[in-house]
């Protein structure tokens, strides 16, 4: 009898102890959103530019940090192993955070991490210097043809969009490339003005904010020309079956109360409505493209076949 009467208060001082955490969320401490790649990058300027507009809709205090590395691994690990309080949140990336669940053993478990909502969809781009003579997909291909394995393609890491549409053109083209990892555009940017690789893979909207006189696009991997981009021909236009995105959101771990993951994931879609955001992500050049959690959880499997599929090719022509 004791030791029941014990459990019971146990449990009843537990229960006390979430609800009172549960009232103070999120006032009392500040929360953490960690991003997964290196400052200046399309994901970083997403989520410095969301931030504010989510203080205001919580009331509360938010901390960016950046943890880049292992195509955004470390960052989730990181997220996985905080305390299920919603004080510790994280960029969501696809298809990184899909592609890393092949063939690969990590650090976390995919399935203990749940989208809070996405915010972006922004489509792939090439992009060489602004003097480079390869001035459209075909010259590329000519080149790659011309010196197997050459052509160096910065990538922000492996089965990163960047490398996926890498492994599209390679399989579509007949041709072999070297990817060559970076922990985000920025750093992508500087060794390509340094000459020390050929190709950056940024997205559209990264692409259209970089100085035009330093850079020249190639081709964008969309199914049809983002509106950032109208005069800029899709991969698919130059004859090459290439399509890729980078879909940019923000997760929390499954196990944080589901009371706190409902209160982030309306704060990020009232933020999204907020004439004021909608101007910063404009000026930013952020193509939004809202997608509850759920949603975006549901449309994940289909995906993931499909990146298993580019994997899958490319690995048969070896």
């Amino acid at each position: 009898m004791k030791l029941a009467r014990s459990a019971a208060l146990a449990a009843v001082f537990t229960a006390l102890s979430a609800g009172t955490a549960l009232a103070d969320w999120p006032a009392d401490r500040p929360i953490e959103l960690v991003v997964a790649f290196a400052p200046g990058g399309g994901t970083d300027i997403m989520l410095r530019a969301l931030a504010p507009f989510i203080e205001a809709e919580l009331g509360a205090t938010i901390a960016v940090m950046n943890r880049p590395g292992a195509s955004g691994e470390i960052a989730y690990t990181a997220l996985s192993q905080a305390e299920p309080d919603g004080y510790t949140v994280s960029s969501l990336n696809t298809p990184g955070f899909l592609t890393m669940q092949i063939g690969r053993t990590l650090g976390y478990d995919p399935k203990a991490l749940c989208p809070i909502a996405r915010v972006v969809e922004d489509p792939g781009t090439f992009v060489v210097q602004a003097g480079s003579d390869i001035t459209s997909l075909a010259d590329l291909v000519a080149k790659a043809k011309a010196a197997p394995g050459a052509v160096s393609v910065a990538t922000t890491g492996l089965g990163t969009d960047e490398h996926m549409a890498m492994l599209q053109l390679e399989k579509a083209a007949g041709i072999d490339l070297t990817a060559i990892p970076f922990e985000g555009a920025n750093e992508a940017k500087t060794a390509l003005l340094g000459g020390h690789v050929q190709v950056i893979g940024l997205n559209v909207g990264e692409a259209m904010s970089s100085d035009p006189g330093s850079f020249k696009v190639l081709a964008q991997f969309a199914e049809q020309r983002s509106t950032l981009a109208p005069d800029l021909a899709t991969a698919v236009e130059q004859g090459f079956d290439v399509i890729m995105s980078s879909e940019r959101g923000m997760a929390a771990r499954c196990d944080v109360p589901e009371e706190i993951r409902a209160r982030l994931s309306a704060a990020v879609e009232k933020a999204l409505a907020d004439p004021a955001f909608l101007d910063v992500a404009a000026k930013q050049g952020l193509p939004l493209a809202y997608q509850s959690g759920a949603d975006w959880t549901a449309a994940m499997p289909a995906r993931l076949a499909r990146f298993e599929e580019i994997f899958k090719l490319v690995e048969e022509d070896k």
